[in-house]
């Protein structure tokens, strides 16, 4: 969404900032567009779609990670009730790919391969994460028109049986929030929408780079601006060291209220390995046996 024009300043029109910002979003909306009439490269969506009509309905948005998918899949089944589980995945590599719809096809999960992403990279993981769920909001949701609906990260696990869909009786979206100055938007890893209340909006979970708000951040003008997001739920958010002798900073994961988040991109990637065992180990000291699910 373009900033409203009393959000630029004097020097943004000196240096014609509303011009070409205007033309860059331009030019976003159009790739936008034509990435979502794309086909998907594997799944049967219209079996997806007709799964999820009136349904409380779980989005994760797959990146190329066929463990964490896996994992996630069976802590669903084990605590999350009356919900569809769907897996669309954005994966850029063609063997993580199958690999991940072999383990929802083991979970009974549903699943659809994306089109091609046309944004490629880890400089631009959030524009491509964006991408990927306007393609789903479009193609399954608006079509199938399920009762509620949300988005998930594919590295968040829930350790405790919980209901995520609940708040959406008092609330026509909720989730955690995140903030840019005097700006919020709900993080694109946990948010939840009452489909009654946004069905004829033309949501747009992209970015709002302008204002400096990330995945998500393009519905604030729609969807969040005229909202007080002090009557909107909030959930604890504790980041803890995940390895010993090694600093927060280079190796955390987050308590998201009962549910783990591994948050797998942060932090030093030379211990991604390590800090992926700790993790699955502070899992399986909550919950259990992954494999008796």
């Amino acid at each position: 969404m373009p900033k409203q024009l009393s959000d630029y300043s004097r020097t943004d029109w000196m240096r014609l900032r509303p011009f070409t910002q205007s033309i860059k979003i331009a030019r976003y909306n159009r790739a936008n567009a034509r990435y979502c009439e794309l086909s998907p490269r594997a799944g049967h969506l219209q079996s997806i779609i007709e799964s999820c009509r009136e349904k409380r309905v779980l989005v994760t948005i797959a990146f190329n990670d066929p463990e964490v998918l896996l994992l996630q899949g069976k802590l669903f089944r084990q605590f999350v009730q009356d919900a569809v589980h769907v897996v669309a995945d954005n994966s850029s590599d063609d063997s993580a790919a199958k690999a991940i719809e072999d383990n929802c096809i083991a979970c009974d999960v549903p699943y659809i391969r994306l089109p091609q992403n046309p944004w490629r990279g880890s400089s631009v993981a959030s524009r491509s994460h964006g991408q990927a769920m306007n393609w789903v909001w479009k193609r399954i949701l608006r079509v199938a028109q399920p009762s509620v609906f949300g988005f998930v990260d594919h590295d968040l696990f829930p350790t405790k049986i919980c209901d995520p869909f609940e708040p959406l009786q008092r609330h026509a979206f909720y989730g955690d929030k995140r903030w840019s100055k005097e700006r919020w938007f709900l993080w694109a890893g946990f948010c939840f929408f009452r489909f009654s209340e946004v069905a004829k909006l033309k949501l747009d979970f992209g970015q709002d780079w302008f204002l400096g708000l990330d995945t998500g951040g393009a519905n604030w003008d729609l969807l969040y601006r005229q909202t007080d997001p002090t009557l909107l739920p909030d959930r604890p958010i504790h980041p803890i060291a995940i390895l010993p002798d090694v600093g927060i900073e280079k190796a955390y994961v987050e308590w998201r209220g009962d549910w783990l988040h591994e948050v797998g991109l942060d932090g030093d990637l030379r211990l991604r390995t390590a800090k992926r065992q700790a993790m699955l180990a502070l899992l399986h000291e909550k919950v259990g046996d992954f494999g008796r699910f």
